[in-house]
């Protein structure tokens, strides 16, 4: 879709406004034009795609046009979007819901940002600190409601603070939620309550404040599920993770191929597959299903099951060939072709001895091609930090050797529900060469093949070109992941979010911006700039100037490449630190990729962090998989609830934002939600993490229909019914912007009660469909 396609005239001053693709810039991509103009650029350095800073007037490439909610003369301005590709025109939409319509004609005029201290901030609903220079404060009414709000990843929460790192991630709304139960002390009040924390039981692997998932500690327990004998392995041979009786494909088809390389993790999985201990509840995926409404969108093809699929090829010494995404040019591209022409090939008809896993280690490193989806690198590379997650979307029952048949599949999140993506092995190569994604290793294809996988979900190769790493990682996890800016974010908000996450089961990674020039150029401290790392661990430790928190993170190289500064392996500040202490924290000074570091100098030198939440739905399915019963490891965990929705404009259900006298027709969610015993915070209130999610758009590109701008409010409902009117009511959370992003998330606290949340987009009689998931600390009822 270009820009001229669509046009945003609502009482925008006379400025017609357009969307563009809300994407991560990957770099390397080719120049599609206007909208889907990717710069042309050949950053491939910069693989996380962070750091961008998008001004929020500008007009044309590179700049996100924002839209806020001003509910009661509110918002704030000056946000800055961190997303990869489609020129980073990201647009974002204001709602005047008191007011009308949104107006831009007069130009910003800047305003001094200050910082203000965490534990001091009151959330207000503030005029655009940027878009007028009369500041209009609701100080009394927000103290009266008595209700905060966090967000997270790039869609702001409704309430800014005046002045204050309001352009980052929401990071000024963030502050006074996050800093909830920690005693009101700031960043010295949530120091002080890590140790306890440890304490109380909080360190899963000895180390500091973890979790079973964050601190790795998954690896070992099932290893010593081995080494006990307490997993009785049927299907496999526990050395070598051979399946027994397993035909020899490679052989058959005369193409190659050496036996996979598994962890633990990976042949406990595998032999539970085999020998029917464990079935995923899992639908085979078919192109052209679904679809918004009167899209018209039809199935096309009968499903494909891996496991009769495969048989019938090897039972008729037939390699498997792809009907749903045929080796061709309509599985590349929809737009523009490849500058170089295409030759399918077969692994085996690539290197002599193609294997799909080489190597625990070399797993981890995973290069980007042609192809501009280094949003999707991204995440990839947070998923090979977990083999609990890894083998959850690359399946341990497939290899070039045992039952090759050229067929292979991968399973992923697809609009809440679990889909397995069947493929051929045929991969798009230049002069004999894969030119998309693939493994540092040349013959290893687990890659390769992943990304085909994808591209397969959503349509073709092209859709691939631009998006951001956290829908990615929700499609290999079915969590809910929020993304945290670090040069803007303030320290107390981020180290709160660290110790929150550690007590509910989060998984937390951190990068360093790439260099534009040089893939993953190690700095002079040991880090690497644009590259993936994951936290283990939260500690705290006494020196001469007090007590400070340490962080453990981890290369997943697991070699040499690490942090050299101050609490590096054998730096002499540990020289502070009581043995007893370090041999409690278990500090190793190995060349293994483990490393502490200091959280002011994590704060310095990492500028993002993701945190990927996951549900105790999804920890339920890991301990089958893996036979560890997690739920006696993770105390604290989310309860996941979701809903399907549709903005349906023939059915009155496509009402748009409170601009519009519709927006009281939009669907609406009534929720319940109490406050568990053993909350984390212990103060009374409900945790809460809304996210409302547009389905079918990344398919829908080849017909010129890209993501709509779409936000949510939640509102009190003391009934506990639909609402009827708005008037005088002020959302308890809300986005604060209508942005074109595949989904949007808030974090906020609430007392507990009734509320109804109402999904919408900017526009009324705009047709989507959506997902709705919401997590909370403790089980709540919706309908």
């Amino acid at each position: 879709m270009s820009d001229e396609d669509e046009y945003y005239d609502e009482d925008n001053g006379g400025q017609d406004e357009d969307y563009g693709g809300g994407d991560e810039d990957c770099g390397n991509q080719q120049d599609y034009g206007n909208q889907d103009d990717y710069s042309n650029q050949q950053d491939y350095g910069n693989q996380y795609g962070y750091g961008n800073e998008q001004q929020q007037y500008g007009y044309g490439g590179n700049n996100d046009q924002q839209y806020d909610q001003n509910d009661y003369g509110g918002g704030y301005g000056n946000n800055q979007q961190q997303q990869y590709g489609y020129g980073n025109n990201e647009q974002q939409y204001d709602q005047d819901d008191y007011g009308g319509g949104y107006d831009e004609s007069e130009e910003p005029e800047e305003q001094e940002e200050e910082d203000p201290e965490p534990e001091d901030q009151d959330i207000d609903y503030s005029d655009d600190v940027e878009n007028s220079e009369d500041v209009v404060e609701d100080e009394e009414e927000e103290e009266d409601d008595g209700y905060t709000q966090v967000a997270a990843h790039t869609n702001q929460a409704s309430d800014g603070t005046e002045g204050g790192n309001n352009e980052s991630h929401g990071m000024g709304s963030l502050i006074k939620g996050a800093m909830d139960g920690f005693g009101g002390g700031g960043f010295d009040g949530v120091v002080g309550q890590i140790g306890s924390l440890i304490s109380e039981g909080g360190g899963a692997s000895g180390g500091g404040l973890s979790n079973i998932f964050s601190s790795g500690g998954m690896e070992s327990i099932v290893g010593n599920l081995i080494s006990t004998a307490s997993h009785q392995f049927f299907g496999i041979n526990p050395a070598t993770g051979a399946i027994i009786g397993a035909i020899a494909g490679n052989i058959i088809f005369q193409m190659g191929g050496t036996n996979n390389s598994l962890s633990s993790i990976g042949k406990v999985v595998l032999d539970n597959i085999i020998s029917g201990k464990f079935k995923r509840d899992i639908q085979p995926f078919t192109p052209g299903g679904g679809g918004p409404p009167g899209l018209g969108f039809q199935q096309q093809f009968q499903p494909i099951n891996f496991q009769a699929e495969r048989q019938r090829c090897l039972d008729q010494r037939v390699l498997f060939e792809d009907p749903q995404f045929p080796a061709n040019n309509s599985s590349l591209y929809y737009k523009t072709p490849p500058e170089d022409p295409i030759v399918w090939k077969r692994p085996g008809e690539i290197y002599e001895n193609p294997q799909l896993i080489v190597g625990e280690k070399s797993r981890f490193d995973v290069k980007q091609g042609a192809l501009g989806d280094c949003w999707l690198l991204a995440a990839v590379a947070n998923l090979t930090l977990r083999d609990e997650l890894f083998y959850r979307v690359v399946p341990p029952d497939q290899s070039f050797t045992e039952n090759y048949a050229g067929i292979f599949h991968f399973q992923f999140w697809r609009y809440g529900q679990w889909v397995d993506v069947v493929i051929d092995d045929r991969l798009p190569t230049v002069d004999g060469r894969l030119c998309y994604m693939r493994s540092q290793e040349n013959n290893e294809f687990w890659s390769a093949l992943l990304e085909k996988a994808y591209a397969k979900l959503y349509g073709g190769y092209e859709n691939l070109d631009g998006g951001t790493t956290a829908e990615a990682l929700e499609d290999f996890t079915g969590g809910l992941t929020e993304f945290f800016d670090l040069e803007k974010g303030d320290k107390s908000t981020i180290l709160a979010m660290l110790v929150r996450g550690m007590q509910m089961g989060s998984l937390f990674g951190c990068s360093i911006d790439a260099d534009e020039n040089v893939k993953e150029a190690q700095l002079t401290n040991g880090l690497v700039r644009g590259h993936a790392y994951s936290i283990t661990a939260i500690q705290t430790v006494n020196t001469y100037s007090g007590q400070i928190p340490l962080l453990r993170i981890r290369n997943p190289w697991g070699n040499s490449k690490e942090w050299n500064g101050p609490w590096s392996d054998g730096s002499s500040e540990w020289n502070q630190v009581d043995p007893s202490q370090r041999e409690q924290m278990n500090v190793q000074f190995a060349k293994d990729g483990e490393f502490w570091m200091s959280f002011d100098d994590f704060m310095s030198n990492f500028t993002q962090m993701e945190c990927c939440n996951l549900s105790a739905d999804v920890m339920d399915e890991i301990s089958e998989m893996t036979g560890v019963e997690i739920h006696d490891k993770q105390r604290h965990q989310w309860v996941e609830k979701q809903e399907d929705g549709e903005w349906n404009s023939r059915q009155g259900t496509a009402g748009g934002c409170q601009n519009n006298d519709t927006y009281i027709q939009n669907p609406q969610y009534a929720t319940a939600f109490q406050v568990p015993l053993d909350a984390v915070e212990h103060d009374g209130k409900c945790t809460v993490i809304a996210a409302v999610l547009q389905k079918y758009r990344r398919e829908m590109r080849s017909k010129n229909l890209d993501n709509l701008p779409i936000g949510f409010s939640v509102y009190r409902s003391e009934g506990g019914g639909a609402l009827q009117s708005i008037a005088g009511q002020k959302p308890v959370a809300r986005t604060k912007v209508f942005i074109n992003m595949r989904e949007v998330t808030v974090r906020f606290r609430v007392p507990p009660g009734q509320y109804v949340i109402v999904p919408c987009t900017f526009d009324a009689y705009d047709d989507a469909s959506f997902l709705l998931r919401v997590f909370a600390n403790a089980e709540f009822q919706t309908k």
